[in-house]
């Protein structure tokens, strides 16, 4: 009986939605992409209407001879790669690549892996989207036209050869970046007093009253000499409540995730990483083995920009709530949530597949990661289908001579979504029962100093918070954007926080002066909506790439014409001649030096730190040893040299055997260079090495004793047996997406 071929991205996946299907279906995973444009120039035909020159990716060849053959054997061949552009441009690349072996090929979509909704996509099959395709083609063209054509501009002017590189939404980014920095620079912090009373009225509790007005307008308290001036004006004052307002107040839940939102919270509150949130969340989606269950995907498809949720999701969670709380909990309508810029609404918002399923119910099968980031995943969802808390609000405005205070109360009257957020709710802050006109006794004064304080820099999730709310970039690219903004040492983290280096502040200026128009934030957020457009065959994607070239080609001619620079410019001076410093490039990476070479030779390194004292001493001389940096990395060394010239040599043992002599172990060591390899205890006696890394564990096929993982330049990382005849081979676990976002050569 012929089978049904199904294709998905990723084996966790093909495990879930193999289950689900049964034996007439055979699953295979296309490990992300299987065609990309060329590693090495620019794949672009700009001359024939930018017609890309696709090749297969190395890593993929085998696997994609594999797929030929299943599909000649197949009654039909079934794509059913992730529902957005960058899934249809998975399919239409398997689909060229297999036409010629099966012409049955349709498009299955589904936006969660449950069994119901795999159950109902594979029986509405239907072709690909030409539209979506063309848009995530576009973006993946202009991505490599503006890396392609600006990354090699900067090389040459900017004397740092190739290491530098702009992206048309990294350098916007690293913009933002800059620009923040400039700020808190430039920034002139002010002293300013604030006064609070401690009162006390007939009735209890005391309660403090902030000083608001002077005169009948805003207090504006200066130095400290003022604040005393009014403190003693106040001592003398009598203090009468002058006016009590009550008010209700509604407090309504967030709506459900979306990518941006998740990837902020996942930051704000676990401390993740934006490219861990969406690690974790895409296991989460494409399954977990939970019991007797089996593989369960818990989560819709988490990259959305979509606040929908489906009629069946809405029903299932009002009645999970009624179940669980109380009709007191439940709003008498479904909340149905909007997104204030237009979104593909092709997906749901993120949520919950199956409320069957709470987070304390599979706890025992999650790993620590997983379980908070589905709890907050499923607290999220509930919440937004619960009732507003009602809150109560009084605020008392006491007048005293010249002077007005205030002071607000805060009592939950009930407490709806914040339920299952006991951590938002805050101690009620209760202000007696009084009457208008009461006089009040003074109980102290207290002043204090405070200064206006500059705008904090970025972290990972408040940047992916403005970029997405100035429409730029899609949240699937925030990762590799940030990741290449710390390995192109534009920029560099101190406690958590983004603080630009020289180059990142000088190679932002030089963009935004010569590439004015690429450079502009509502230019670059105008061409998210333009991709929406082509996506929805609204607009033409070769005549839009045409537009956005010409530009791009103009900008690039003026640029040329500049002349090259000997480095880029430090506010450092030279302190053997006082001339200023230059950052440049060499063999074994940055450093300053003169600018008045070759007359003076001063340089240094760009990154010099001090050495950092150890609690360990040498064993050659018991001085104390410290860590240094040389152009290889960091090292151990004695603390007297050149006197004393040990150096620790770093050999981690893996613990495995030596496949060759059978007498040593495997440890991880450096090259003369610093590259990492793996050698044998015994050498020279055994000169076994590899460059892969051990895994000690055994091979499912053979038995073998170990595994060794190889993670190319391009393309998922795998583990295999090192026995040539074994031929084990398994990829491991990374996101599809994000082998293509944006890049530079």
């Amino acid at each position: 009986m012929s089978k049904h071929l199904v294709i998905v991205e990723s084996p966790a996946k093909s495990k879930t939605v193999g289950g689900y299907l049964g034996s007439d279906f055979i699953v295979k995973a296309s490990m992300g992409h299987v065609c990309d444009l060329p590693k090495k120039g620019m794949g672009v035909d700009v001359e024939n209407n930018f017609s890309p020159k696709y090749e297969i990716i190395p890593e993929r060849k085998a696997l994609i001879n594999e797929l030929q053959k299943t599909a000649s054997k197949c009654t039909d061949v079934l794509l059913a790669a992730d529902p957005d552009r960058e899934g249809e441009a998975i399919c239409w690349h398997l689909k060229m690549l297999l036409e010629d072996y099966n012409k049955n090929i349709g498009r299955v979509l589904f936006h969660e892996i449950t069994k119901n909704a795999v159950d109902a996509a594979f029986s509405h099959t239907g072709g690909l989207d030409p539209d979506k395709y063309n848009a995530q083609q576009t973006r993946r063209i202009l991505d490599r036209l503006v890396g392609y054509s600006i990354s090699p501009l900067l090389w040459k002017k900017l004397g740092l050869g190739r290491k530098l590189s702009a992206g048309r939404v990294q350098s916007i980014a690293l913009r933002l970046i800059c620009e923040r920095e400039k700020e808190i620079k430039d920034f002139k912090k002010e002293e300013y007093w604030t006064i609070t009373a401690q009162l006390r009225a007939a009735n209890p509790p005391d309660f403090s009253a902030a000083l608001t007005k002077i005169s009948g307008k805003k207090a504006k308290i200066g130095k400290e000499s003022q604040a005393k001036e009014i403190i003693a004006d106040l001592k003398q004052s009598r203090f009468i409540i002058d006016r009590i307002s009550i008010k209700d107040k509604i407090r309504n839940p967030n709506p459900p995730y979306i990518t941006s939102t998740l990837q902020q919270d996942g930051f704000k509150l676990l401390n993740f990483p934006v490219k861990k949130t969406m690690s974790v969340a895409q296991k989460l989606y494409e399954g977990v083995e939970i019991g007797e269950r089996g593989l369960n995907g818990l989560i819709t498809y988490m990259r959305t920009d979509s606040l929908r949720v489906s009629d069946e999701a809405l029903k299932s969670g009002r009645e999970y709530i009624l179940k669980n709380y109380s009709s007191d909990y439940l709003p008498a309508r479904p909340r149905i949530f909007k997104n204030k810029r237009k979104a593909q609404d092709a997906h749901e918002a993120i949520r919950p597949t199956s409320l069957d399923l709470s987070p304390q119910k599979i706890k025992n099968h999650l790993d620590r990661d997983s379980f908070r980031l589905y709890s907050l995943i499923w607290n999220r969802f509930i919440a937004s289908q619960m009732s507003a808390a009602r809150i109560e609000e009084t605020e008392f405005e006491v007048k005293a001579s010249k002077y007005m205070l205030k002071a607000k109360g805060e009592v939950i009257k009930f407490d709806g979504y914040l339920v299952l957020y006991p951590n938002l709710r805050k101690s009620d802050k209760i202000l007696p029962k009084a009457e208008k006109g009461e006089k009040l006794d003074l109980l102290g004064l207290e002043p204090k100093q405070n200064f206006t304080q500059p705008p904090p820099r970025y972290t990972e999730g408040s940047l992916v918070k403005e970029l997405e709310a100035r429409g730029i970039g899609r949240p699937i690219t925030y990762a590799p954007i940030i990741a290449t903004l710390q390995g192109r040492e534009y920029v560099f983290k101190e406690k958590g926080r983004f603080i630009p280096t020289e180059v990142g502040f000088f190679v932002t200026d030089y963009l935004v002066k010569n590439f004015p128009d690429l450079m502009e934030y509502e230019f670059t957020a105008k061409l998210e909506e333009d991709l929406d457009r082509i996506s929805e065959g609204e607009e033409n994607w070769i005549d839009y790439l045409k537009s956005y070239y010409q530009l791009l080609i103009n900008d690039l001619e003026e640029a040329y014409k500049k002349d090259r620079m000997r480095g880029i410019p430090s506010e450092d001076v030279c302190p053997e001649c006082g001339r200023n410093l230059v950052i440049k490039s060499g063999r074994y990476g940055k450093f300053k030096a003169c600018s008045g070479y070759p007359e003076c030779k001063y340089k240094t390194g760009l990154n010099k730190k001090e050495p950092k004292i150890l609690d360990e001493t040498c064993p050659e001389c018991g001085a104390q040893l410290v860590e240094r940096s040389g152009r290889y990395g960091k090292f151990i060394a004695c603390s007297r040299y050149p006197d004393c010239k040990y150096v620790k040599k770093e050999k981690t043992d893996t613990g495995i055997t030596c496949p060759e002599c059978g007498k040593g172990t495997i440890q991880r060591k450096k090259t003369r260079k610093g590259k990492i390899f793996y050698g044998c205890s015994n050498y020279p006696q055994c000169k076994f090495a590899t460059w892969d890394e051990p895994v000690s564990k055994p091979c499912p096929k053979c038995g073998k004793n170990f595994l060794l993982r190889r993670s190319p330049d391009k393309g998922r990382s795998y583990l295999f047996c090192i026995e040539k005849e074994c031929e084990y081979k398994q990829y491991e676990e990374g996101s599809a997406e994000e082998e293509q976002a944006e890049e530079s050569p």
